[in-house]
């Protein structure tokens, strides 16, 4: 049997065992908390929550070492364990490392897959808190941007993981990685009339907070300290390998948990590997339909997914969607940082 992110999320419930509560937390900040631009010098470690990564990862960290970074890598980045990098112990165990050296100024996904739920309760959000710092990942990391959002209200990056593919990922999404992270500039993404999602769309504009990501990994969170409080947001929603069916349900159970009632706008990525059968919807066809009535302006077609050039966006800053010039705008991600003293 093939084995696919569908597959191993329905495994979710016995492989995760019972769930063991993180360490005692106190309240969120209220504002958004964004860490440090990184610089050239930077240490920044890599870090493997979900599946195990292959050798495409020596390209990620190439590309990473271009910005004149220093690479480290998890002590247990390339374990194996069933369908997972490691054991949930030793997993956990590298990323809250990651997040309480205070050498580490940012933490990079080395891939998704399946894995990042079953250790998200032991996450040290204290050690967030501070000393805040960036974090890059997508699809199953999901679930850890949710989290250090509902936690810390860390900003986090929704952008390509260090398992690079170069087939996908060019000297476009390489600038687009390095300048959120390492500047200041606001993110604006523009509408691909080439990509399927951008067959979706409720004319309007709208400003909000950026949340959301993996529409997959947003459903099956849903209930727990993983998933945002959607209230006066911008939703961001991507997926791949999800029959149009799927999107229905998955919105569809969104939207009777009232999840999605409360919304300012929707944005939407990447369809990646959608079937297509003759005579029933597209999953673009599907989502207008659970999407189209929600009084909310939604503007789809943006390179953000698993889809050939993925651009890297801020979550947890404010963002504005205007579908007549169909562009996201996104604040900043990061704060400046102030050179050394000489």
């Amino acid at each position: 049997m093939t084995i696919t992110r569908r597959t191993l999320l329905g495994t979710a419930a016995v492989a995760g065992g019972t769930l063991v509560p993180g360490p005692a937390a106190h309240a969120a900040p209220r504002r958004t908390v964004r860490a440090p631009a990184l610089r050239p010098g930077d240490r920044v470690r890599v870090v493997a929550p979900g599946s195990a990564p292959d050798t495409r990862l020596d390209r990620g960290i190439e590309i990473l070492t271009g910005f004149g970074l220093v690479v480290e890598l998890g002590a247990h980045v390339r374990d194996r364990y069933g369908y997972l990098a490691g054991a949930d112990a030793d997993r956990l165990a590298d990323l809250n490392a990651a997040f309480r050296d205070p050498g580490v100024r940012g933490v990079f996904a080395a891939r998704g897959g399946y894995g990042t739920q079953r250790i998200l309760d032991g996450l040290d959000l204290g050690a967030v808190r501070r000393d805040p710092r960036v974090f890059v990942g997508f699809s199953d990391l999901t679930a850890l941007s949710g989290r250090l959002w509902r936690g810390a209200r860390l900003a986090s990056f929704y952008g390509p993981m260090v398992n690079w593919t170069d087939a996908r990922t060019g000297p476009a999404e390489i600038a687009s990685l390095r300048a959120a992270v390492m500047t200041t500039d606001p993110v604006v993404l523009t509408r691909d009339p080439a990509e399927p999602s951008a067959a979706v769309a409720v004319p309007g504009t709208a400003t909000g907070t950026l949340l959301g990501g993996n529409l997959t990994m947003l459903q099956t969170g849903y209930g727990t300290r993983d998933f945002p409080d959607l209230t006066g947001a911008i939703l961001l929603f991507e997926d791949t390998d999800e029959a149009p069916y799927s999107y229905d349900r998955m919105l569809t159970q969104l939207r009777r948990v009232g999840a999605l009632d409360r919304i300012r706008g929707i944005a939407i990525g990447q369809f990646t590997n959608a079937p297509v059968t003759a005579g029933q919807w597209t999953a673009a066809q599907a989502v207008q339909d659970r999407v189209g009535d929600l009084g909310v302006p939604v503007l789809g077609g943006l390179r953000i997914g698993h889809g050939s050039g993925q651009l890297t966006v801020p979550l947890g800053t404010r963002a504005t969607i205007d579908t007549a010039a169909g562009t996201l705008t996104v604040a900043p991600g990061v704060t400046a940082r102030t050179a050394p003293a000489p």
